[in-house]
């Protein structure tokens, strides 16, 4: 079985689901460990509840991304993980985590990509005026939600909808949709191994 590590800077809702997936037996894979890069996210308490160690950091403690991400590095090989999973970690990976984990990395991203890319892609779409927005799960390279595509799921933006109502929509299908995801992609991973 995989061994994951979930990376959030926020309250971990998508942590939450995975770790219950995983739980209920759903999602076949081991969640190690979780990274987060705010201390006193809720998040945290999440793993802390769950019995998941987490490894938090402050980045303004660090000269730069690579001493941080050695740090992480250091963590990530001391559980052994196989695979990264980012839900809500806003912050750019860098090349010593990329190069470590190439090809292993995914995130979720509240739009449908390559459209609103970034922070506030949900109140990006509502002042866009689209009517259908959505849920992306991608590979993660270096670049602002621009890795490869795995698989996309799309939302309708009703005229009384506004950013709250639709992040509401878009949780909850992010909160299975990516679980079932994460599973497909490391049974695909058990078959190359």
């Amino acid at each position: 079985m995989k061994r994951i590590a979930v990376f959030a800077s926020g309250s971990g809702s998508n942590f939450q689901a995975i770790v219950d997936h995983v739980k209920s037996g759903k999602l076949k894979a081991n969640v190690m460990l979780l990274v987060c890069d705010k201390p006193g996210a809720k998040v945290v308490e999440r793993a802390e509840k769950e019995q998941i160690p987490a490894f938090v950091f402050d980045p303004k403690q660090y000269e730069s991304k690579e001493q941080f991400e050695e740090d992480i590095l250091q963590q990530l090989r001391h559980y052994q993980v196989d695979f990264i999973v980012l839900a809500g970690y806003m912050r750019l990976i860098g090349h010593t985590l990329l190069d470590a984990f190439a090809g292993r990395i995914v995130n979720i991203h509240p739009s449908l990509l390559p459209a609103f890319p970034g922070k506030h892609a949900i109140e990006q779409a509502l002042r866009a005026g689209v009517k259908i927005t959505g849920v992306t799960i991608h590979y993660v390279d270096e670049g602002m939600d621009t890795g490869l595509i795995i698989a996309q799921r799309a939302v309708e933006i009703s005229e009384d909808d506004d950013a709250n109502t639709l992040a509401e929509k878009i949780h909850k299908i992010e909160h299975s949709f990516y679980p079932e995801t994460i599973g497909k992609i490391l049974e695909k991973l058990e078959v190359k191994a």
